[in-house]
């Protein structure tokens, strides 16, 4: 109000006081009928009645003020702009005006226009630099926006927003250079931030340049000796030169880290498992390097390394490794125990597949496969009769799986050749046949 009637008092300064009174009356009860309208969502009343005080005050910015807020409740974003942007052309030096502008940009998503109001608005009060980073984002602008960024990282501190925005933007490659040469400067400036350098180490990772990862590497070492992230990258130098020892210290160092992030510490871990690959003196400090991921709920790090010795077919190792997975994970897991009786069948231990495969059967009594896996052992062992029996009593279960019902026929016919019923023999091998081109017709 203090506003408006100054600008009312400015416009009628020339007039005698006998004249200003009736009009001024009619100018306040417009007006203020106009706020009880706008306060009660009667947008086109309220713009009715400002619309007459301007007949009497025609240059009053906070009229068109008033107006814009309307037309942009109304969402008539065209007469709201025209009416802030008139208020400002009144009063440059009311950045409310402005504000209203930007509300209308950002409302019909003319980022082009909004980035021009912004940085009017800017003059005023820089924290609308923090908009103009996601005007820059939306308008595609990325060098702006990285500079941007960096700006306001150094004088206002990180933001969880700007970053992700650095992310974004740095996912991009032409744009990593700059942010090099950026890292680099931040890195003379402030030594001692160690942020800095853990991005210029991933940065040079992404780009294959490992001497300049070493080389950060070592200045970090050197202004912040005991910092965790050192060891990440020194782990794998150790590796590349066969120092053992450091290795392993530097991987314990990671694995207990609680700032280092659990997507590293299995990077590291599984760099730790291909190297022990090739120097089993090493498998101890492996198998206590699992512990470290006792409380992780994501992964079964044993099991992991089990499966990796299983590829190989390394299958002791893959068999103390699923060993230690079901420890964790309970002796009733239905994955670990077939991948364990997948192992013993390859090592032809028939009398453990079929002792596992009936135990896993009482617990899960619908499960086909460890009836299937029984048979099969039981075949081995020449005990025919219960191969059949278990057979038989598995082949119920199965359920539109082509291969493992190939795999039960060509099982029941050997029992039953076992047994001498040719007929019944005949009969599962031609059913198998019949089985294996309707799956080939398939594929």
């Amino acid at each position: 109000m203090l506003v408006l009637l100054s600008n009312s008092a400015l416009s009628w300064g020339q007039t005698e006081p006998e004249e200003i009174k009736p009009e001024e009356n009619k100018f306040k009860e417009y007006f203020f009928e106009a706020l009880k309208q706008k306060a009660i969502e009667n947008y086109d009343k309220a713009i009715t009645a400002l619309e007459r005080c301007l007949k009497l005050d025609v240059n009053n910015a906070t009229i068109y003020h008033e107006l814009g807020k309307n037309y942009l409740a109304l969402k008539d974003y065209k007469n709201a702009y025209s009416s802030f942007e008139k208020a400002n052309s009144l009063d440059p030096k009311n950045k409310w005006f402005l504000i209203g502008m930007y509300d209308v940009d950002y409302a019909t998503r003319d980022y082009a226009d909004a980035i021009k109001v912004i940085n009017k608005l800017i003059l005023f009060d820089p924290k609308f630099k923090e908009d103009l980073t996601s005007l820059y984002m939306n308008t595609a602008e990325f060098d702006k926006a990285l500079l941007l960024i960096n700006e306001l990282n150094e004088t206002v501190g990180k933001s969880e927003r700007r970053e992700n925005y650095k992310l974004q933007i740095l996912s991009q490659g032409k744009y990593q250079d700059g942010e090099i040469t950026n890292l680099v400067e931040q890195i003379n400036k402030y030594p001692k931030v160690e942020e800095n350098y853990i991005a210029l180490i991933y940065l040079y990772s992404k780009k294959d340049d490992l001497e300049k990862v070493m080389e950060t590497v070592r200045k970090l070492e050197k202004e912040i000796p005991n910092s965790e992230w050192v060891q990440v990258s020194l782990f794998k130098n150790y590796l590349v030169v066969n120092d053992s020892e450091k290795a392993v210290k530097a991987m314990n160092t990671v694995l207990a880290s609680k700032t280092i992030d659990s997507k590293i510490k299995h990077r590291v871990f599984n760099e730790f498992l291909i190297y022990v690959n090739n120097n089993p003196q090493l498998e101890t400090d492996l198998d206590k390097a699992i512990a470290y991921f006792d409380e992780d709920k994501n992964v079964n790090v044993a099991k992991e390394i089990a499966k990796y010795y299983h590829n190989k077919k390394q299958w002791n190792k893959a068999i103390k490794y699923y060993q230690m997975a079901l420890k964790k994970m309970g002796e009733a897991d239905v994955e670990i125990n077939l991948l364990l009786i997948d192992v013993y069948s390859q090592m032809e231990q028939f009398d453990k597949v079929a002792k596992i495969a009936q135990e896993m059967i009482e617990l899960y009594p619908v499960q086909a496969q460890f009836y299937y896996f029984a048979g099969l052992a039981y075949n081995q062992l020449q005990e025919f009769k219960k191969a059949k029996e278990i057979l038989e009593m598995g082949m119920d279960y199965v359920v539109e799986d082509l291969s493992l019902e190939i795999g039960y026929n060509i099982q029941l016919g050997e029992a039953f050749n076992g047994l001498g019923d040719n007929n019944k023999k005949e009969f599962y091998f031609s059913k198998a046949n019949e089985l294996l081109k309707k799956k080939k017709q398939n594929e």
